[in-house]
């Protein structure tokens, strides 16, 4: 099932040409952890856990201001959990193929900015950066992997001119 637009073709990721079945896998792992992570949200242990990450970063430190640590922990339950069921309803259609895809890499792309702002990231006994910390840096280092899952699965949803050329010079139109 795709849907046709003046300059998107939207497809559900999985069914496009060649082996794109496999991404069926990357779309099932992300909505395992945003199901996961999302529900977490609605703890205090987790509130406090990604504070810090919210306090100090320039796009989300208004949450803390409007909410308070644990209702910005709630936003961001309420934002996971809804990318998790874009993604689920991408499997089936392609406007919410490439919904899921575009809220993943969002919160991917926001999480990445989290190496800037937040303290502790570099490690200062290793040199300072590149060596980065267990925790925050490694933890956050897997969001660049998240990352890499997500674009994948949205440009296999979203195909545009862009594609044309390659594909026609590839033999492929």
């Amino acid at each position: 099932m795709a849907i046709q637009t003046n300059r998107f073709r939207l497809q559900i990721a999985e069914r496009g040409v060649g082996s794109l079945s496999l991404l069926a896998l990357l779309r099932w792992a992300l909505v395992v952890i945003f199901l996961w992570f999302g529900g977490m949200k609605f703890t205090a242990y987790e509130a406090e856990g990604i504070a810090p990450f919210i306090a100090h970063s320039p796009l989300m430190s208004w949450l803390h201001i409007l909410f308070g640590i644990r209702g910005a922990s709630y936003v961001i339950g309420v934002l996971e959990l809804s990318t998790a069921a874009a993604l689920i309803a991408g499997a089936i259609n392609p406007v919410f193929s490439a919904l899921g895809a575009a809220m993943s890499t969002i919160t991917y792309l926001i999480t990445i900015t989290f190496f800037i702002s937040t303290p502790g990231v570099a490690e200062p006994t290793a040199g300072g950066f590149p060596a980065i910390s267990a925790a925050p840096g490694q933890f956050l280092l897997k969001d660049l992997v998240l990352l890499a899952a997500s674009l994948c699965l949205l440009s296999a949803s979203v195909q545009g001119p862009w594609l044309k050329a390659e594909n026609s010079q590839n033999g492929n139109l």
